[in-house]
């Protein structure tokens, strides 16, 4: 059992929204973290601190996973919602999205917080017609796979340290490369990290693709061809973190360039991947400069792409962007848990100096990190942050190069060499 960090912010969220989401990737544990305000024999309401009455009564929980539920919800939606007494949970209800406008009516007639609960597979905010539905009515979480940081038990909250703290003084673990091959290997989900053996855990992460293809998929879009999409899958992943080049993906799956933006869009909804857009000091440019693709978990990555330790090791390029993917992903999962909660771009100019992610907040202050997979350090690492710094002026806040050594260092004025242990210690 995992204390997931996205939990407090559920529990504050229940106390004043009336519909709460907690949306994310299958088997990320949405369920079982949600199952926490649900009480049971001999264990209290823990989940939801002091608050309305309401939200104090007890929860029942449902799953539109069991057939008969889901069968319920979408004969008769409004006649479902309106069988509920007091405050409920509603798992995997992406299964029935006719329930967001007997909800949204429901809710309507009475705004009391923490009525509704919900769990869902799909990223509403990418389907128009759900979002807008509940737009004013519901907040919205999302739960990715483990963080590093949530794997250890560390109370870290990088993303806060970065722009308001200072970089620890002392030394911190180096990351052994043993260890940094591993942690690429297992990934964040929770399942499959419990499995030691490499097999297994490709075992499962090969039956997981399969449900996502075959059941959540289909409930995002009808699509034809679901026998491009694990071969689509894997291309992505080959190239995670690299800039995102429809075109010669479109030519190297053979799939036309129309049908290709919806495939991506559908795997985007399922949080398979994400994009990253590219940052610019002129707002309006960030929408037509290339994004990076991520995948969203090294571990589902790396069976994909069916490489083991030794293949991962005998690969510099390939291990690379795999630990620039876990890095950047990280930070998705800490931005969303943190007070700053910055914005997450890349940086790439015209002369092809690169910063890996750039973080930047409502204030518009800016942090830059890069991800080196090595613990020696030199100034022309820092050619891209260097640039980065140039560009924003005073609103750098400083610039980070990541990497597997055990000290921070300084490079000169906002610019520091840190230990990647620095994500979770």
């Amino acid at each position: 059992m995992y204390d997931r960090k996205i939990t407090p912010l559920i529990r504050d969220a229940l106390a004043d929204s009336p519909v709460v989401l907690v949306n994310g990737a299958r088997q990320t544990g949405k369920t079982t973290l949600v199952q926490q305000f649900v009480p049971s024999p001999g264990r209290p309401l823990s989940g939801i601190a002091a608050g309305p009455a309401e939200s104090l009564s007890p929860r029942a929980f449902l799953t539109l996973d069991d057939s008969s539920v889901l069968a319920a919800a979408a004969a008769d939606p409004d006649g479902f919602i309106a069988g509920l007494t007091g405050p409920v949970v509603l798992d995997e209800v992406q299964h029935a999205p006719e329930i967001f406008r007997a909800i949204k009516a429901s809710v309507d007639r009475d705004r009391r917080p923490g009525r509704f609960l919900l769990t869902g597979s799909a990223n509403i905010l990418l389907l128009p017609k759900l979002s807008e539905s509940l737009a004013g009515r519901m907040e919205i979480h999302t739960l990715w796979p483990l963080a590093q940081a949530e794997i250890e038990g560390s109370g870290a909250d990088v993303v806060d340290l970065l722009f308001s703290g200072e970089l620890p003084a002392g030394p911190l673990p180096a990351l052994a490369r043993d260890d940094l091959v591993e942690r690429l290997l297992a990934g964040g989900y929770p399942e499959p990290l419990a499995r030691r053996s490499h097999s297994r855990r490709r075992a499962w992460f090969n039956s997981y693709l399969t449900t996502i293809l075959q059941r959540d998929v289909r409930d995002i879009a009808n699509i034809e061809g679901l026998s491009s999409l694990p071969r689509l899958l894997a291309l992505l992943a080959s190239r995670t973190a690299s800039l995102l080049n429809l075109s010669d993906i479109s030519t190297s799956v053979r799939l036309p360039y129309a049908t290709l933006h919806r495939y991506m869009a559908v795997l985007e909804a399922a949080f398979l991947v994400q994009q990253f857009p590219a940052w610019s000091g002129n707002l309006g440019k960030r929408l037509v400069k290339a994004p990076k693709i991520l995948m969203n978990d090294t571990g589902l990555a790396a069976s994909l792409l069916g490489i083991d330790r030794t293949r991962l090791l005998a690969d510099g390029n390939l291990l690379g962007l795999m630990l620039e993917t876990l890095v950047a992903m990280d930070l998705v999962k800490a931005a969303g848990w943190s007070e700053t909660r910055p914005t997450l771009f890349h940086y790439r100019t015209h002369a092809r100096q690169e910063v890996d992610i750039v973080l930047e907040n409502a204030a518009g202050q800016v942090v830059g990190i890069e991800v080196k997979a090595a613990a020696t350090v030199t100034p022309s690492d820092f050619t891209g942050l260097r640039s980065l710094a140039a560009a924003v002026g005073d609103r750098f806040v400083r610039g980070v190069l990541l990497n597997t050594g055990d000290h921070v260092v300084p490079f000169g004025e906002r610019l520091h060499a840190a230990p990647l242990t620095m994500l979770w210690n």
